[in-house]
């Protein structure tokens, strides 16, 4: 047991420490705000470091003045310094993760995916948030293991699993095949800029954009907020639309049936005039095409350009929109119409034809009749040798 000096000293010992990270981080957080006046947005970037770090000097400095205080060679002096060492270890690698976050953060605020041209951006982003991943599954990894160092036994323990790493691999190869290929396709996918953060794709029959690339599995936002989880490998073993691959402009089709009293050169006037009115329209294409005329119908094709997938899709559907109030409004013959010849009174029936009326392919005439005899008769073949 220890005397009532001894706990004196050591509620000393931890006073002072207290005062002196209060000191520490009371001078640091002056400063802080100094630098921050020329740039706002340090303030909330370092919040989280800055957090993380005090917790790393309050442990740090408590466990400096309790192993100055405490008897050595006493329980409570290994306790303490196995306890606070573990304590210590875990905050330090809480903190480099949190140091590694700034850094990706930082980097990110230089390239805003806001932007009309963002395909740089959005690369940057997706290459980076997988090393954010990546980074702070290591620094976990490294951070359990130097916890377990510290325990008697451990490194004995570490011994005799290197030993055994080469069957331990093989075995956890063959099982973890199918993970180890999504890990690995997700790093494909980060580096190789085949698809990034905010691209707008036709996976799996869905339409939507890349809202997530993990090492495992990408998330692509549906149109309708719908998430479809994918794993990494159909993206890289499969065929996929990439409609922002190398920019976000894009061209769309309307197709409407009319009737054939139609003009489209009158058509074709009033989209020129009508694409006009609206924003959605980028001023890049407009063009109309009849691309079939059968079955009673005319079948014309509107293409349009706009600036990026979402607004063609409202623009598609402005024009279709505009195509129907035309049709109804100034030009009525244009609608659809189908067609039905009456007849009043019952068919005639058919007389046979007299002979040299008809004239098919292998009757009617002498050269009909040398044709068909030519099917009819043997062909006599030349001997094999």
């Amino acid at each position: 047991m220890f005397d009532w000096q001894t706990w004196i000293r050591i509620a000393i010992a931890v006073a002072i420490a207290i005062v002196g990270v209060v000191v520490i981080i009371g001078t640091a957080s002056l400063i802080f705000r100094i630098v921050a006046r020329r740039d706002p947005t340090l303030v909330a970037a370092l919040a989280r470091p800055r957090r993380r770090l005090r917790v790393v000097l309050w442990v740090a400095a408590i466990w400096v003045a309790l192993t100055m205080t405490l008897p050595k060679g006493s329980w409570l002096d290994d306790v303490v310094a196995r306890g606070f060492l573990v304590v210590l270890i875990a905050a330090c690698g809480w903190f480099v993760s949190a140091v590694v976050r700034l850094f990706i953060d930082r980097v990110l605020t230089r390239y805003p995916t806001d932007v009309e041209d963002n395909r740089v951006a959005r690369r940057i982003h997706t290459q980076m948030l997988v090393i954010q991943r990546l980074v702070t599954v290591v620094v976990a990894i490294l951070t359990i293991a130097a916890i377990a160092l510290t325990f008697p036994g451990a490194q004995a323990l570490g011994a005799s699993l290197l030993a055994s790493a080469g069957v331990v691999s093989v075995v956890a190869g063959i099982a973890a095949q199918s993970a180890l290929g999504n890990v690995f396709a997700g790093m494909q996918l980060a580096f190789s800029d085949a698809i990034r953060v905010d691209d707008v794709v036709v996976a799996d029959g869905a339409w939507g954009r890349i809202e997530e690339i993990t090492l495992t599995y990408v998330v692509l936002r549906t149109w309708d907020q719908r998430r479809v989880v994918l794993p990494s490998t159909y993206f890289t073993t499969t065929p996929f639309e990439n409609w922002t691959r190398t920019g976000s402009e894009l061209l769309g089709a309307v197709e409407i049936d009319v009737d054939w009293r139609v003009s489209p050169s009158q058509l074709r006037v009033w989209l020129q005039k009508s694409l006009k009115e609206t924003d959605l329209w980028d001023g890049r294409t407009s063009n109309v095409q009849v691309t079939d005329a059968v079955g009673g119908f005319v079948r014309v094709r509107v293409v349009v350009s706009a600036a990026n997938a979402g607004a063609l899709w409202d623009l598609r559907c402005w024009v279709r929109e505009q195509i129907v109030e035309w049709v109804h409004q100034k030009n009525p013959a244009a609608l659809p119409r189908t067609r039905v010849l009456m007849v009043d009174q019952d068919a005639r029936p058919r007389s046979r034809s007299k002979a040299g009326d008809d004239v098919g392919i292998f009757t009617g005439s002498p050269e009909a009749e040398e044709r068909g005899q030519q099917f009819t008769w043997s062909i006599p073949t030349a001997p094999k040798d």
